[in-house]
């Protein structure tokens, strides 16, 4: 396995040799975060949106989960590319609701920008995800958690 992309008190992300992405949720609400990542990315295959991670293995009893690779992040980004990304979720029923740079990457072999971690996501039509106002305040003390380790 390849060195960790992030390594904090709520997640550990290394990109295997392989090219993989292996995700390990910790923290608070982890559980919560790992179940809604799965189903938004679940959902989102199933509307076919092709600029998200895939789901490739999941192992709920270890917080574990495994999707494709989705690039890397982009060394510039302008924000109204940014906002146009997210707004494009949402004609896929997804509202993201972590809408930070942070969470998009560009993909060289397929030519375009992705969005990544859904730990926050709603699904639209069903209301599915962890509330935004829970989702606000624990993004919040996860983001103190993170500015600690």
């Amino acid at each position: 396995m390849a060195d960790a992309v992030k390594d904090s008190k709520v997640a550990l992300v290394r990109v295997g040799y392989d090219g993989r992405v292996h995700k390990w949720y910790r923290g608070p609400l982890a559980k919560e975060r790992y179940e809604n990542e799965c189903r938004v990315l679940h959902h989102l295959e199933d509307q076919g949106c092709d600029f998200v991670p895939q789901i490739l293995e999941e192992q709920p009893e270890e917080l574990y989960l495994v999707t494709s690779n989705c690039g890397s992040r982009p060394t510039s980004l302008r924000k109204k590319k940014a906002e146009e990304l997210f707004r494009k979720l949402e004609k896929f029923d997804v509202r993201h609701n972590d809408q930070a740079e942070r969470n998009i990457t560009y993909d060289q072999r397929k030519g375009r920008f992705c969005v990544i971690d859904f730990e926050f996501a709603t699904i639209l039509s069903t209301g599915e995800g962890l509330e935004i106002q829970d989702a606000e305040a624990e993004r919040e003390r996860l983001k103190r958690l993170e500015e600690e380790a």
